[in-house]
This record gives C-alpha cells, structure tokens and sequence, in this order.
C-alpha cells in the first residue's frame, strides 16, 4: 500500500469505529455523569489504554487466529506485525473465510437494526419495514441459505465461514443485550448492586460493556483492511475520539439524530464488500473507506437539515 492509501484507510477505520460507537457513548456520558471528576479522568485515560491494548488489539488477533488456527498463537502474533511475503500469502489464502464470515455478520447486524431496533426513520421504507419485525428471521435465515449454496460449491470453508458469521452474531448479540441491560441498572440505579457499585466498579463495569459492543467495528475494520496494524491505529484513533467526545461534546453529538442510521447503512455496505471478497471478486482497498465517509456524510446532511427545521432542539429519542 503507497501512504496515500495508508492514510485513506487509518482514516476510514477511524472514522468507522467512532460513528459506530456513538450510541455506547452516550450512555456512558450519562453514567459518568453521576461520577466524580477523578472517576472521568480515569475513564479518558486509562480506560483508553484498556480500550485500545487489552480489547481492540486482543480481538483482531483473535478473529485471525480463528480464521488462521495453523499458524498457532505464537505465529498469529508474528504475522500481525511481519512483512515476511510467505507469511502474507498465508493470510491472503485464507482470507476468503474471513471476510465471509466477517460479512454475514455485519448483515446480520445491519437487518437487525432494520427490523427491530428503535431508530429515527431516515429514509422512506424504514417504517414500514421496522412494522414487520417479525419477518427479520426469516429474511436472515433465507439470506445464509442462499450464500451458503453459491459458496459451497466455491469452497466448503467459505461456505463454513458464512455460518459461523451468523453463528458470532447471534451469540454477541445475547452478551449486547446482557450490557445493554447492565447500562440501564447503572445508568439508572434500578438494582441493589448497581447502586451499591463504587466508581472504580461501576468503570471496570464500562470497560467490559464496551469491550461487548467493540465486537461489530473490529469486524468491519477487515472490510478496509487484513493489515492489523492498521487497524489497531485507525481503531484506536476511533476509540479515543469517542472517549473524548464522551467527556466533551456528547451532548452536542447527540442532535445528529441521523448518524446512527449512516453507521448501519455504511456497515450493510462493508458486509457486502467482505461477502463479494469472500466469493473471489476483487474490490479496491479505496472504495470501503471512500463509501463510508459518503454514506455518513449523508446522514450528517440529513441531520443538519432536521436540526434547522426544528431549531436546533435535542430531539425526541428513537421511535420504538
């Protein structure tokens, strides 16, 4: 990769990583709210190192581990960081596995949202899909059906990757639900143990709800990249942002009412670039970070536009 297109991608996936965490951090501003100045500092610093060591560069080793089992421990921690071409061939062959198991999962991801996850309709079709919730199982499963048949007859491990995306998902999906839950008993004081937590609890308690909801923008960083040092920068920039903007300007952040919608429709279209990885056509490394930046940019407009009809108030939250 020449520096332009180095830059391209640490800044995509930065970008990535941020958008798609807003909504974590939002709750975490108003947990830390009700937390003292010391309690903040520490979430801003050392929680950053946490976020960035200990979960977003433990968890790409893992997923290429899984994807790379012969390398072994030792060899997966080598290869993320070694420019050795026998090494990279090793990876490159393998990648097909990846990026499709990787793809289903962010489309899983994003038909979720669609059909049952509260949201601001931002584009005509949504509410009327969002009223047959019922049907978001039968849509994913028949979608696994279909790409587990063309891949089958590609390779027997693409199409076994495929069902281990979906796999991920609905098994991530349960530990979300768990800390989505866990957010509101300490945002909210609800349980006798939320409410007894003291600051330093109720921090190490953050860091493993967002160590649960990192899971999706570690997936999608393969639709830039399979460099995991790039991720690990481009991650990392992503994750100290939306630190700072937990501390700082979350309040501002959350009138874009339409981000959320642009994180979902870019993240449908980083599944789509690893499942067409994944099934052998070749898609330019340019086009995942440039399409991101497009599609968020065009929510964030949309934002603006709803911001100057309604004064500039906070709006009301997603609808149900």
């Amino acid at each position: 990769m020449d520096l332009f297109a180095i830059i391209l991608t640490v800044l995509g996936l930065a970008f990535f990583e941020t958008i798609t965490s807003i909504d974590n951090a939002i709750i975490n501003a108003e947990v830390l709210s009700k937390m003292s100045e010391r309690a903040r500092k520490w979430f801003l610093v050392w929680g950053i190192v946490i976020a960035v060591v200990c979960v977003r560069g433990l968890l790409p080793g893992l997923i290429l581990f899984a994807a790379n089992p012969g390398l072994g421990p030792i060899g997966v921690v080598t290869a993320m960081f070694s420019s050795d071409p026998a090494v990279a061939e090793a990876i490159e062959q393998s990648s097909p596995i990846l990026l499709m198991g990787g793809g289903v999962f962010l489309v899983f991801l994003f038909f979720h949202w669609l059909f049952l996850e509260p949201k601001h309709f931002g584009l005509p079709g949504e509410f009327f899909i969002k009223k047959q919730g019922v049907w978001f199982f039968a849509v994913v499963s028949v979608f696994l059906t279909l790409i587990t048949w063309f891949a089958i007859n590609i390779d027997p491990l693409v199409a076994f990757g495929a069902v281990v995306g979906s796999t991920a998902f609905f098994i991530v999906h349960g530990f979300k639900q768990n800390a989505e839950l866990a957010e509101r008993e300490l945002l909210e004081g609800g349980s006798a143990g939320a409410a007894g937590m003291g600051d330093l609890s109720k921090l190490l308690y953050l860091e493993v709800i967002d160590a649960t909801f990192s899971v999706d923008g570690v997936v999608g960083a393969f639709a830039f990249t399979l460099a995991v040092p790039l991720i690990l920068v481009g991650n990392g920039i992503g994750a100290f942002v939306v630190r700072e903007f937990t501390i700082r300007n979350i309040e501002n952040v959350k009138k874009y009412i339409f981000l959320k919608n642009g994180a979902m429709y870019s993240i449908l279209f980083l599944g789509a670039i690893m499942i067409l990885d994944g099934f052998g056509f070749h898609i330019p490394e340019w086009l995942s970070p440039i399409m991101t930046f497009a599609i968020v940019g065009f929510f964030f407009w949309k934002s603006c536009e709803h911001l100057k009809k309604n004064g500039g108030k906070i709006p009301d939250k997603p609808a149900h």
